[in-house]
C-alpha cells in the first residue's frame, strides 16, 4: 500500500507537491524505459506532468498513451508551454509571444498530446517585442474556448506578473528555486506572487545541489583536479580551485542533516524548497521510477525550522557569482513593452 501523497492546490485541483518534468523523457534510452517512467509516475501518484512544445517528442509520447481513451486523462494534471522557438539545430533560440503563434502552438500541443484541453498552459519566456498584456489576452481566449483551464508564466519579473495578472488570473509561475537559486526572493517576484495568490512551481528544485554542488556527486572528489576534464562543473565559478573547499564544507553539513533523516542531500534539497511555503510545488528531475519514488519520499521529510535555516546558511558558503546558464534564469529577466491607454505598444 502506497503512503499518503502530500498534496497542494494548483489552480482548482489538489496535486502531489512533487511533479514529473517530462523534459526528462528526452534523456530516456528506449521507448520501454520512457513508458516505464510514465507508468511509474502514475502508479506512484506523481500525476502533475509538465511538458513543453520544445521538449523533444515528449508531447507526442505522452499522447501516444491515449490518456483520453484509457480513462487516465482526468487523473493527470497536464501542463505544457509555448513561446521558445528553437532553430533547426536546436542550438539557438528566440521567443515568440504573438497571439497568432500562441494559438498555433496550443493547437499543435493538443494534437500531439491527444487531448482536448490542458490543465495549465505557460508562456515559456516573455517576448521583448510583445506586451505581456497582448500575449496573455490571447492565452485567455483559449481558456474561454475550453482548451486551457489555467494560465502560467515562466521566468518573469514581478512587474510582468502583475501586468499579466491584471488581464487574466495567473495560476502559477515556474522558475528555479533552491537554496542556491534564490533570485525570486531578491527581485520581489516571490512577494508579488504571494500577494496575487500565484503558486510557485520550482523546476530543478534539487539541480543546484544534485549537479554536485551539495550532493553526494562530489563525495569522492576533494579538489577541482578530481573532476573529469570534460565535466561541465569546471565552468561553474562555484567549482573554482579557491572555492572548492567551501563546497566540500557545505556538503558535509547538508549530509549530516540528510543522514539524520535517513535521506540523501538531493532529497533534503527538495524538502527545503517545499518548506518555503504552502504555495510551492516542485518538478525535480527523474529518469527512472526509482528516482520518482525517491523524489516523492522527499516530500514526506519534515525539516525543523533550525534545519531549514542551517541549509540556507550552508548554501551561502557554497555559493559564488554564477553565469547565466542556457534555459536558466535570465539575468536580468527582460521586461515586455508597455501599452498606453489606447492599447498601442509603447517601446521602452
Amino acid at each position: 500500500m502506497l503512503p499518503p501523497v502530500r498534496a497542494r492546490v494548483l489552480g482548482d485541483t489538489k496535486v502531489a507537491v512533487v511533479g514529473y518534468p517530462a523534459i526528462n523523457l528526452v534523456a530516456s534510452e528506449s521507448e520501454e524505459s520512457r513508458l516505464e517512467v510514465l507508468e511509474g509516475a502514475y502508479s506512484l501518484q506523481c500525476r502533475h506532468w509538465d511538458t513543453a512544445d520544445i521538449y523533444g517528442d515528449s508531447e507526442e509520447f505522452i499522447g501516444s498513451g491515449k490518456l483520453e481513451k484509457t480513462g487516465k486523462r482526468e487523473d493527470i494534471f497536464l501542463a505544457t508551454k509555448f513561446g521558445i522557438v528553437l532553430d533547426s539545430g536546436g542550438m539557438t533560440w528566440s521567443v515568440n509571444g504573438t497571439p497568432e503563434y500562441a494559438e498555433q502552438q496550443l493547437q499543435r500541443s493538443l494534437e500531439r498530446l491527444s487531448v482536448e484541453y490542458v490543465d495549465l498552459w505557460y508562456l515559456h519566456r516573455t517576448d521583448e517585442l510583445v506586451p505581456i498584456e497582448v500575449t496573455v489576452k490571447a492565452m485567455a481566449k483559449q481558456v474561454a474556448a475550453g482548451k486551457v483551464k489555467h494560465l502560467g508564466l515562466c521566468e518573469v519579473t514581478a512587474l510582468t506578473l502583475r501586468r499579466a495578472h491584471a488581464v487574466h488570473p495567473i495560476t502559477a509561475v515556474q522558475i528555479q528555486f533552491s537554496p542556491l537559486a534564490l533570485d525570486i526572493e531578491h527581485t520581489g517576484l516571490l512577494a508579488t506572487a504571494r500577494e496575487l495568490g500565484v503558486a510557485i512551481v520550482a523546476y530543478n528544485a534539487h539541480s543546484r545541489l544534485g549537479r554536485g554542488l551539495l550532493s553526494c556527486n562530489v563525495g569522492s572528489q576533494k579538489s577541482l583536479e578530481d573532476l573529469d576534464a570534460h565535466d561541465g562543473r569546471r565552468l561553474d565559478p562555484r567549482f573554482s580551485a579557491e572555492h572548492f573547499p567551501a563546497v566540500l564544507a557545505a556538503l558535509d553539513g547538508v549530509r549530516a542533516i540528510a543522514d539524520a533523516h535517513g535521506a540523501t542531500p538531493s532529497q533534503v534539497a527538495i524538502a527545503w524548497v517545499l518548506a518555503q511555503g504552502e504555495d510551492v510545488l516542485v518538478l525535480p528531475g527523474a529518469t527512472t521510477p526509482k528516482k520518482i519514488k525517491d523524489n516523492m519520499r522527499a516530500a514526506r521529510i519534515e525539516l525543523t525550522p533550525e534545519e531549514v535555516d542551517e541549509i540556507r546558511e550552508l548554501a551561502k558558503t557554497a555559493n559564488a557569482p554564477r553565469k547565466q546558464q542556457p534555459y536558466g534564469p535570465l539575468e536580468p529577466v527582460p521586461e515586455t513593452p508597455l501599452l498606453d491607454e489606447s492599447g498601442d505598444c509603447v517601446v521602452t
